[in-house]
């Protein structure tokens, strides 16, 4: 066996790793990288043979819960029979045939086609790809802008980058690219103005969406893209209305809905999408994280039946639908996302996030809501946030130097807990694997209630 330390030094000599401070990284000043050597159920284990409660899921990925044997199995008995052969001019697999299918029934709108990348944000740019694509095949070669909001998160790539609407994914790397338009973020807590009920913010979030549009000119915008709930802009339910509203203002002007699903769909909010949840009919649906827990990458486009529709009339003047990746539908990620899916089916694990989740959500606002030093906690299913302010009925934020997030989140890795400190504010997030029992909820929420406890002791001992 490799002796660990060996590992650390050829990880740090090597690996360029993102979002991560790399002097610190480099220099040593912020340790030596956790190596990851195991999980199960909700837990993993670092090399030193701690264990920690992943209340995160990976990245919001890891819904089934670690070591699930039923996926490693499929995984390989695929590789055994075909590790790979591209979906190019018609090639299938069984796996893929059998995945899409499933898809295509059980996807939100009217969706007719599934198309697989490897990730979120490339799948995000297959979005923008397609935007254009439908709308030059029907004569609107002017309607190309693509309009995603403030604290969305959509990716990391060109496009997809530029979508996701937080500044420092953009800063230093020439985002956004041009075309892509930014309106006001759907949270209420900070947005609304004195008195404002969520209907009437959300009333007058379509009403700044309808002002940007006839700004641009309707003929120039082709589409929107949108998370069902927020997710790393700051795990954010939409207030209510909200996506009535919206969708009222895209119909009227015919732009595209693509309904970003990376992390909201398969489950995690309760029910089996975002968008059933909150009554969204997209023409176009991103899928990947939940898609396959993570065991394998894969992601996916959802075509609906109104764009697969005018790419198909058109084939025959056109030509090929000329876009695809090497990747493209893999059978060894299919077969992974087959076994992920009967998994999620017969656990009905849609059900026990609706369950578990209320129990969690619960427990969040039981043990943090009346915090001094809280200013909102916020979630639904097994998404879950609590948002920190220095002065919680002005709504004053920490000095930014103080890292009370950050602060919070070490505190909690501290004693076995892995919750994540969101960017944009001082907010620890949670998104646990959906098999979370009830139990595990309550450690959880009791680990982060004592590191939270402790901040506030360190904060009450600094001079004012």
């Amino acid at each position: 066996m490799t002796d660990m330390k060996t590992i650390a030094e050829l990880d740090r000599a090597s690996v360029l790793h993102p979002f991560t401070q790399l002097k610190d990284f480099a220099t040593g000043r912020m340790g030596d990288p956790t190596i990851v050597t195991g999980g199960q159920g909700v837990r993993i284990q670092d090399a030193t043979g701690r264990s920690y409660i992943d209340g995160f899921a990976g990245l919001y990925c890891v819904n089934i819960g670690y070591g699930r044997t039923e996926v490693a199995e499929a995984i390989a008995r695929q590789a055994y029979k075909l590790a790979y052969y591209h979906s190019y001019a018609a090639h299938t697999t069984e796996e893929l045939a059998i995945l899409s299918g499933r898809l295509v029934k059980m996807a939100p709108g009217k969706p007719s086609k599934v198309f697989y990348g490897l990730s979120g944000s490339d799948a995000n740019e297959t979005q923008a790809k397609l935007v254009w694509y439908y709308n030059n095949l029907r004569g609107q070669p002017k309607k190309k802008k693509i309009i995603s909001r403030e604290r969305g998160y959509h990716g990391c790539s060109v496009v997809s980058g530029s979508m996701t609407g937080m500044s420092f994914y953009h800063d230093h790397m020439d985002l956004p690219f041009p075309g892509i338009l930014h309106t006001g973020s759907p949270h209420h807590y900070w947005g609304a103005e004195a008195g404002e009920t969520e209907e009437a913010f959300s009333k007058r979030r379509a009403a700044e969406l309808e002002q940007l549009i006839l700004r641009e000119g309707p003929e120039t915008v082709g589409g929107f893209i949108g998370e069902p709930v927020l997710g790393t802009g700051g795990i954010t339910p939409p207030p209510a209305g909200y996506w009535q509203e919206i969708q009222a203002v895209l119909r009227r002007y015919d732009v595209l809905l693509i309904a970003d699903e990376v992390i909201c769909g398969f489950g995690r909010t309760g029910a089996d999408f975002g968008c059933t949840l909150y009554g969204i009919e997209p023409d176009l649906v991103t899928v990947a994280k939940g898609l396959t827990s993570g065991y394998m990458p894969l992601s996916g486009v959802i075509v609906g039946e109104k764009v697969y529709g005018v790419m198909e009339d058109a084939a025959d003047r056109i030509g090929a639908f000329s876009h695809g990746y090497t990747y493209s539908g893999h059978p060894i990620a299919a077969a992974a996302a087959n076994a992920v899916l009967d998994i999620v089916e017969k656990e009905r694990l849609s059900e026990r996030a609706r369950v578990v989740g209320a129990h969690f959500q619960k427990q969040l606002k039981e043990r943090f809501a009346q915090m001094e030093i809280v200013g909102e906690v916020r979630g639904v299913g097994l998404l879950g946030a609590i948002e920190f302010v220095a002065d919680r009925h002005s709504k004053r934020r920490f000095d930014p130097q103080q890292k009370v997030g950050a602060r919070i989140s070490k505190a909690a890795r501290d004693r076995g807990l892995i919750a994540r400190a969101m960017p944009h504010g001082d907010i620890l997030g949670f998104a646990p694997p959906l098999v979370v029992s009830e139990a595990e909820i309550d450690e959880m929420v009791d680990l982060a209630y004592q590191a939270t406890k402790q901040v506030m002791d360190e904060l009450a001992r600094q001079p004012a």
